[in-house]
């Protein structure tokens, strides 16, 4: 008997173990580039290492959540945001009995095409490349991991399974693809489910922490939101008086442990009363089978609208967007106006990308602290076309 267990003995196991509705690794529809299998690593196993071990990964260290990555060391950046979801995907998919390295793959895969400084560098991107079919950073997710990334000799990309990309891509592609892209269904998989979810669960909570953490938001004001109200008083009335920075962490766990419990609490029993046996029957499911519960649902709803209003909105927080949309603005038209300043490995693309999908995809892999170095050292300034930033 051998201590050795296999890829054949996991892919065995899973048939066991997990749901019926649940996406087996050996029952994957495969990869764009036939491969031979590993002896020990399932094929979502290895989607998943290939991610961790790609260089647009790295890159999200220093790319920005919400703070820019000088503001502070103990601020989200679009890395540890990654992580955190990683880590709620899968818990909720274990108790599901899902396939967690499928939803945790998808989650690790799905900012890999986020532009420096956030949000804002996805608006003035879209902006520019109007007409050249915008610009959307799970489709350029995609992207990255199907084309960008240059580590095999047989093919461009990771050559991720279908089911990993599925989950990436989210709402189909408006721009030419490489690649044939994964067929779009009335549903995705539940995987791909669990991790939409686990990403907003993710953002809302850590934002919140980070809003408290740098003084944009204030506790007594979040008294006014009713999940944040609920949550803190259960566990003020739990722990009883302590330091002010200990009950602030120990409500932004409650409240993952709250919208995590709701989410399986919720999710089993419509997945029961559906009836859903199989990915198919899933994928042809006319609404969403993961979710909260009404009254859930609208508290989380009320607890981003306030993030939006008071936090995402803050005066401090615009102005880093208005200095990230006037840098990514004049780079690109730096760029545009002189391609000569590209690097050789973006120019030998033109040909096959066209000049402005090569340059969003320069700029759009940029870290932040990439982006402010290269604007200072090129000194440009704005110009037309450079974008709506402000200073």
């Amino acid at each position: 008997m051998t201590l050795l267990r296999t890829r054949v003995a996991f892919e065995a196991e899973e048939m066991e173990r997990l749901a019926p509705f649940a996406v087996k690794s050996g029952a994957s529809c495969g990869r764009l580039f036939p491969e031979e299998e590993h002896p020990y690593r399932t094929a979502f196993q290895r989607d998943r290492d290939r991610i961790v071990h790609s260089r647009a990964f790295r890159r999200l260290e220093y790319k920005t959540q919400v703070f820019v990555y000088h503001e502070g060391d103990h601020y989200r950046n679009r890395l540890t945001h990654t992580l955190e979801g990683g880590q709620i995907s899968r818990t909720i998919a274990r108790v599901l009995r899902l396939n967690e390295e499928l939803a945790e793959a998808i989650v690790l895969a799905h900012d890999l095409g986020h532009t420096p400084f956030g949000h804002a560098g996805e608006r003035v991107l879209d902006e520019l490349m109007q007409g050249a079919g915008g610009f959307d950073h799970n489709r350029q997710s995609l992207r990255v991991v199907d084309w960008l990334e240059d580590r095999y000799p047989g093919f461009r990309g990771l050559n991720l399974c279908a089911e990993t990309r599925e989950g990436i891509l989210k709402h189909g592609c408006r721009w030419e693809h490489p690649l044939p892209v994964p067929e779009t269904t009335a549903q995705p998989s539940l995987e791909a489910q669990v991790a939409d979810f686990a990403d907003e669960i993710a953002y809302t909570n850590h934002d919140l922490d980070d809003g408290l953490r740098a003084g944009l938001l204030r506790r007594e004001d979040l008294d006014a939101v009713p999940l944040w109200r609920e949550t803190a008083a259960e566990v003020a009335r739990r722990i009883g008086p302590v330091r002010e920075r200990v009950l602030v962490a120990q409500v932004i766990v409650a409240l993952i442990n709250r919208l995590v419990t709701d989410l399986l609490q919720s999710t089993a029993p419509r997945l029961e009363a559906t009836g859903v046996a199989s990915v198919e029957a899933v994928r042809r499911t006319p609404e969403r089978l993961v979710g909260f519960s009404p009254a859930t649902e609208k508290m989380a709803l009320e607890l981003k609208a306030y993030l939006s209003r008071e936090f995402y909105q803050h005066p401090r927080v615009l102005q880093a967007s208005g200095r990230a949309e006037r840098i990514l603005g004049d780079l690109f038209a730096a760029h545009r106006s002189d391609p000569g300043l590209l690097p050789a490995h973006v120019r030998e693309r033109i040909g096959a990308d066209g000049e402005l999908r090569a340059i969003a995809d320069y700029i759009a892999g940029m870290t932040d602290r990439f982006a402010i170095e290269e604007h200072a050292r090129l000194g440009v300034s704005r110009g037309p076309g450079a974008g709506r930033g402000r200073d």
